[in-house]
């Protein structure tokens, strides 16, 4: 069971231990109502409370307000109400169109993050930064299945060691089916994002988490709590004929025993945002995949990129050969012989071919149209915001400030 020290305990373990030649980033994920907003706050306070304060990264381009400073916000560079007005979105087309926004600017964030991070040469006591917490929108599928959400992470790994917390409610996970379910939802995570990934168990101040490491880990006590649950008609089958022998019951134990392999790469904390018990726990488990993502990810992350580099390359001879192919007609051909074939090309042209390139200059004035547009409608959605609760500097003034702080 995760450790039951308060916030006050807890931060008798300095975070430090945790600190390495690089920092960590620390991607929350979780579904709505798991606490994960509140987890972030606990994490940033007890990283404060060590000294050690983390570099914050809100992606959450409609929440109101957060428990906590943020050094990157999505909502000084994107106006989300605008962005469903521009685009004739709902909520959730919103956020998603916002994060699509966003992630346009990323490299603009990683040089700030890698500024921020790295050795000040004209401050050399400058104290390093070891975190770097990023916060998601509590739609999770608008993050974790959307183009702009693979993107920010790879780009975030690609720079720094990357581990991903997935919140769950505890108590919302109690009964055999839910847990099953937010395991399948956690397993399905790890093989898209491919990075070391935690599971936190949020909530333990109301209930223990005993019961789901055990049922990771025992196979037999898993199979009691299932058998319970049929005795108890938990899955809605015809009274007194049990729902186990129904097709309920034979799905959680064939998904009991597929994701054996699956739990043997997670780790596994408790913790509770409310009293802090068990953040000493979850910080371990960090420092722990963050070595795992060194050993056995980065190099994987770098084969593929090289991969990627030299496919670049090889397009880009291959347009180069094929462009001085197209240049050169022959090393025996004279000046004259170039310019008698050229005039035999223009006596042969077809004047209704000159009509066809007409009609596709007119088609390309209707795409730059179609792009002025669309930039417009770009421009609309990442300007400075109207609202007076918003900050009216633009994401350029916004990165000024920071590097000036």
């Amino acid at each position: 069971m995760a450790s039951t020290s308060t916030a006050e305990s807890s931060a008798s373990a300095p975070a430090a231990t945790m600190s390495s030649s690089e920092p960590v980033a620390i991607v929350c994920v979780g579904m709505a109502g798991s606490g994960k907003t509140t987890f972030m706050q606990r994490i940033n306070a007890h990283l404060h409370g060590q000294r050690d304060p983390p570099y914050v990264i809100n992606l959450d381009p409609a929440v109101l307000n957060v428990p906590f400073e943020s050094n990157i916000d999505i909502r000084d560079s994107v106006n989300y109400k605008e962005v469903m007005k521009q685009y004739n979105l709902g909520p959730n087309g919103g956020i998603l169109t916002s994060l699509n926004l966003f992630s346009t600017k990323v490299d603009q964030i990683l040089k700030l993050l890698e500024k921020r991070t790295g050795p000040d040469p004209e401050n050399a006591n400058k104290k390093p930064i070891n975190n770097i917490l990023v916060d998601t929108p509590g739609q999770i599928e608008a993050f974790v299945w959307s183009a702009s959400g693979q993107i920010l992470l790879e780009s975030l790994a690609s720079s720094f060691p990357t581990v991903i917390a997935y919140i769950i409610d505890t108590p919302r996970t109690a009964s055999t089916s839910t847990f099953m379910s937010n395991m399948l939802y956690a397993c399905s995570i790890l093989y898209k994002i491919r990075l070391p990934m935690i599971l936190v168990f949020n909530k333990t101040d109301v209930k223990d988490a005993d019961f789901a490491k055990e049922w990771m880990t025992d196979y037999d006590a898993f199979q009691a709590a299932l058998s319970q649950d049929e005795a108890s008609n938990a899955f809605g089958g015809v009274e007194g004929e049990g729902a186990g022998s129904g097709y309920m019951s034979s799905l959680l134990n064939s998904m009991s025993m597929m994701l054996e392999e699956f739990y043997a790469h997670l780790s596994v904390v408790g913790v509770s945002s409310m009293t802090g018990a068990g953040i000493d726990d979850f910080f371990a488990a960090v420092k722990d995949k963050a070595d795992e993502f060194k050993r056995d990810y980065r190099p994987e992350l770098e084969r593929k990129r090289n991969e990627r580099e030299e496919m670049k390359r090889k397009t880009r001879e291959k347009e180069l050969d094929k462009m001085m192919k197209g240049m050169s007609m022959g090393s025996t051909s004279t000046t004259a012989d170039r310019m008698r074939k050229m005039e035999d090309d223009l006596e042969d042209l077809d004047p209704d071919d000159l009509d066809d390139e007409n009609d596709d200059d007119e088609d390309g004035d209707d795409e730059e149209d179609d792009r002025e547009g669309l930039q417009a409608r770009y421009e609309a959605a990442t300007s400075a915001k109207a609202d007076s609760t918003m900050d009216d500097a633009g994401f350029a003034k916004y990165l000024h400030m920071q590097r000036k702080g």
